[in-house]
């Protein structure tokens, strides 16, 4: 059973004054526990369709259905609400906040959703010692490695126990051994956690370890393959 439904989605920006059309039509259906790297060359309306299966963006036309919920009908608070319990997300740039610790960061999103002090500082210690981390729990992000800021990230984007994680171009900034590790750790959380793991990317080291790649060009799928991995 799908757990992410997309349907004839198309968005359009620009619409008054010159149109570009980043999405024309897409139809993509994901299952729960997916390893799958949406991939393409820059402007194939990836990212695009990344942020509208997120909630971050909505589409011009056609419908997202995300565990039987249809995003269409939730107003912003609703939707803010949604993806505060639903989906973890991982951005190239880290986004974490600076002023925070390592231990921090991962807490803030439990923060939000009310969760006791104590189940809070559990999780967080046991999602940074899952990424590597457990010497780094008091650090700031700029004590931190590009590698280890992003590792940061991956616990930060689980801890809200989300059914899927979407990550847009995670190992962009990453070296190579940086990219092995991380995509090691998420291969482990999707397989023992079953969280489903959509990617934007362009990363031939994470399309070579995605059991799913979907590749987009001009706003449309081209090709969309599954492999036993």
């Amino acid at each position: 059973m799908s757990i992410i439904s997309v349907k004839n989605i198309h968005k359009t920006y620009n619409e008054n004054t010159v149109p570009v059309h980043a999405l024309r039509g897409v139809d993509l259906e994901i299952s729960e526990g997916e390893f799958t790297a949406i991939v393409g060359p820059s402007g194939s309306g990836k990212t695009t369709l990344l942020n509208i299966i997120g909630g971050l963006d909505r589409p011009t036309e056609g419908d997202i259905r995300l565990d039987q919920t249809e995003l269409s009908t939730l107003n912003e608070n609703q939707l803010i609400e949604f993806r505060k319990n639903n989906i973890g997300f991982i951005f190239q740039s880290y986004n974490l906040i600076p002023v925070l610790t390592s231990k921090e960061n991962v807490e803030f999103v439990m923060l939000l959703q009310n969760r006791p002090k104590k189940e809070m500082e559990t999780r967080a210690k046991e999602l940074l010692n899952a990424v590597g981390l457990s010497d780094k729990l008091d650090q700031r992000p700029a004590q931190l490695s590009g590698g280890q800021q992003q590792r940061v990230a991956v616990a930060r984007a689980l801890a809200s126990k989300p059914r899927f994680v979407l990550a847009d171009e995670p190992t962009a900034n990453l070296d190579s051994k940086s990219t092995a590790d991380l995509l090691d750790i998420m291969a482990k959380l999707n397989q023992e956690e079953q969280i489903t793991f959509v990617f934007s990317t362009h990363d031939n080291r994470v399309i070579e370890r995605a059991r799913r790649v979907v590749t987009m060009v001009d706003g449309k799928i081209e090709s969309d393959e599954t492999f036993n991995r």
